[in-house]
């Protein structure tokens, strides 16, 4: 049995309904332990422990949420070299953009020496203003529809060996 490990953070949803899409739709497949942690719950271990990642947390002024960088402060070390070539992919909930928090988690990856295995997944919200985006995020099937595609490749890859 493999494992995915789903880390995220979400401060008003948008986030969290992604990371779930995901999980839910990884969570199909019969090989595959589909394990979702919030990035404070998240440590080093969670991290040696999986087979493959995704990481999935909001952009905040252009920047990965500092909650998700946390995670990455707490478990990079204990991680370094212990988990090269595994399989990640990433998620960002946006205001307009999300390529900043895209590339942060690359970058961190590439530190891991990951193996990026999609493109991220960015799901522009519009929000732009300070009540938009302070507001609780509904996001629609339609948005989440790319963030179960993504889980359901990720749990399949796995299963597959393709990973």
């Amino acid at each position: 049995m493999k494992t995915l490990l789903i880390v995220w953070h979400s401060r008003t949803g948008g986030a969290r309904q992604m990371a779930e899409a995901a999980a839910e739709a990884a969570g199909q497949e019969p090989d595959v332990c589909t394990r979702l942690v919030a990035a404070a719950d998240a440590t080093s271990a969670d991290v040696l422990n999986a087979d493959g990642y995704l990481f999935v947390a909001p952009e905040n002024l252009a920047a990965l949420s500092g909650a998700m960088k946390e995670f990455f402060d707490r478990t990079y070390y204990p991680a370094l070299d212990r988990i090269q070539g595994r399989p990640y992919a990433a998620m960002i909930c946006a205001g307009s953009d999300g390529s900043g928090a895209a590339r942060q988690i690359a970058r961190i990856a590439t530190g891991w020496r990951l193996r990026a295995v999609a493109e991220p997944v960015i799901v522009c919200v519009r929000a732009q203003t300070p009540d938009a985006i302070q507001a609780e995020k509904r996001l629609t099937k339609q948005a989440l529809a790319p963030c179960a595609e993504l889980g359901q490749a990720l749990g399949a890859g796995l299963a597959l060996g393709v990973f």
